[in-house]
């Protein structure tokens, strides 16, 4: 738990001083929920906000070390705020999107919130108002109706973030980084959140290049492109968030090609990416929507340059102490370095950027804060060729 909290807690501190950063499976009904809720007993104060708390997950479970394990470190740092709630980890095992709702109605009435996390949860808006009486935190993707269409709905907070400035900040700093000018970065399947990762990283390759003096080159891998929208959109893909194998020998032929640097933004498939930069020994990787840095440990060396961060786990909890005052607003939002949702680690001994890297990457957040300089996306038009501020 006290781990769990300090990673929680992490977001918060870097977000005050200015560091910004961005990120083994659970049963299907965990017990971590009780636990939390005992231990959190020990140390905070007596709360009378008894939230009985779901937090459905696919497939990686809550202890992924990534994206599912932010997210649910919002929960527990709310739980050790108020001790009489609770929490209990729903792991849905196929990661269908169909399933995964049908999962989620079948547990909703029995939970005052349930925190659905990622994409394949999208589908919950019929859910939702077939339940008025449960509040919704759904995290990556916005609700939608039994026929797709998006909807806003009173009793769910829908949060999106812009992954692509987070992207951009990897892709500034792989390519000031690199030694052999080749870079690239690895994701799961081309959802939106995917999708829009791969071409800030790509956007902000093209603005160091043409802006501070790099020559580095995205490599893709024709095999592992990815489709978005009937389009191929390169990229390296790794088809799912939980393939290691696969992300193995992604990694492996990435490097086989010259690359020193990779940006990887896989879930669990990209342990396999690590894996392969551990083995090579020269070459570093970017973590992804949580600070990395314990995980890219290699004997007495590192192989995490940085990482990207989504600060989910603060605004996870920000929704349920508003559930729990009675403040909670449902809304579809998109949170952007304005909120200092988005950025990258620069904590020291938590990375290893160099001081120039690190003041050109302060300079760029301060562009993509104020609006000067607007990343491509999967939605917003531009691309990683032609986008605000890079002209």
């Amino acid at each position: 738990m006290k781990k769990r909290l300090l990673a929680a807690l992490l977001c918060v501190a870097m977000v005050s001083s200015m560091v910004i950063g961005c990120g083994s499976n659970s049963s299907d009904t965990s017990t971590d929920g009780a636990a939390a809720s005992d231990e959190g007993t020990d140390t905070a104060e007596d709360s009378t906000d008894a939230l009985n708390i779901a937090i459905v997950s696919s497939p990686n479970g809550v202890d992924d070390g990534s994206f599912n394990e932010d997210n649910y470190n919002g929960v527990l740092a709310y739980i050790d705020e108020h001790p009489d709630a609770k929490v209990t980890p729903i792991r849905e095992e196929t990661g269908v999107p169909a399933t995964v709702v049908e999962k989620i109605t079948e547990i909703a009435g029995s939970y005052d919130v349930v925190v659905c996390l990622g994409y394949q949860c999208a589908g919950i808006g019929t859910v939702a108002q077939d339940n008025p009486d449960v509040d919704f935190i759904l995290v990556d993707s916005y609700p939608t109706d039994a026929e797709g269409n998006t909807v806003e709905l009173d009793n769910v907070y829908a949060m999106l973030f812009a992954e692509q400035e987070s992207g951009f900040f990897a892709g500034i700093a792989a390519a000031l980084e690199t030694t052999t000018n080749k870079v690239a970065v690895v994701n799961g399947q081309p959802f939106p959140s995917n999708v829009n990762y791969q071409y800030g990283f790509e956007a902000g390759v093209n603005y160091a290049n043409a802006k501070l003096g790099a020559n580095a080159e995205c490599v893709e891998l024709a095999s592992y492109a990815g489709t978005y929208n009937d389009e191929n959109i390169g990229g390296n893909y790794t088809g799912n968030f939980s393939d290691e194998a696969t992300g193995k020998v992604i990694g492996e032929s990435l490097i086989k090609e010259g690359c020193d640097i990779i940006f990887v933004a896989a879930g669990a498939s990209g342990n396999g990416v690590f894996t392969a930069a551990k083995e090579a020994g020269d070459v570093k990787v970017i973590g992804c929507d949580v600070d990395q840095y314990d995980d890219g440990a290699n004997g007495d060396s590192n192989i995490i340059l940085t990482s990207v961060l989504k600060c989910m786990s603060i605004n996870v909890q920000r929704q349920l102490e508003a559930i729990a005052d009675g403040s909670f607003k449902g809304q579809n939002i998109t949170l952007k370095a304005d909120t200092d949702s988005t950025g990258y680690v620069k904590e020291d001994g938590r990375q290893q950027l160099s001081d120039d890297t690190i003041k050109a990457l302060d300079d760029a957040f301060a562009l993509v804060k104020d609006g000067t300089i607007v990343p491509p996306s999967s939605d917003n038009g531009s691309t990683p060729e032609d986008f605000p501020g890079l002209e």
